[in-house]
């Protein structure tokens, strides 16, 4: 299950990869919009239930790898948004984490992709599907990475 920690104003954007990843995986994964004062009751239950890790460059312990995980959750903004969820939620600060670590740049063309070796959440949901072992969704997702400007698929 992955879990879309929207920021609110990346609704409005045309250019929004979490929406490609609840089109390609409507059941596999939810969209939570992040409220900064009101956490979602599904999302902190999922952390303290355990098997739950967010994917994101940095955390306060050490790595999880993405085999022992049955939940991921992934911010859902621009770079900066991410940040400021990450620094204003203190359950996600708490939070296993996982680190994506790409061995090449982004595919993503419709963003300006503010990081060296940063990539969107559709390349991160990507990542961990992939390195969780699970083929069927990985292929899934990878079908629709067209989208992300370049030419063809992964698959």
């Amino acid at each position: 299950m992955l879990f879309l920690l929207t920021h609110p104003r990346e609704l409005e954007r045309p250019t929004n990869t979490g929406q490609w990843i609840l089109e390609a995986l409507p059941e596999q994964a939810e969209r939570i919009i992040w409220q900064r004062k009101h956490p979602n009751p599904r999302l902190l239950d999922a952390l303290s239930a355990g098997r739950t890790a967010l994917v994101y460059p940095t955390g306060e312990g050490s790595s999880t790898a993405c085999a022992t995980v049955d939940h991921f959750i992934l911010l859902d903004g621009t770079w900066q948004e991410a940040h400021k969820m990450y620094r204003l939620s203190p359950y996600l600060r708490q939070a296993p984490w996982v680190a994506l670590s790409p061995d090449q740049t982004s595919r993503y063309t419709l963003r300006r992709n503010q990081r060296p070796q940063g990539l969107c959440t559709y390349e991160c949901a990507l990542g961990v599907v992939q390195a969780s072992g699970d083929e069927v969704i990985y292929r899934r997702l990878a079908a629709q990475t067209y989208r992300l400007g370049g030419d063809e698929s992964l698959v």
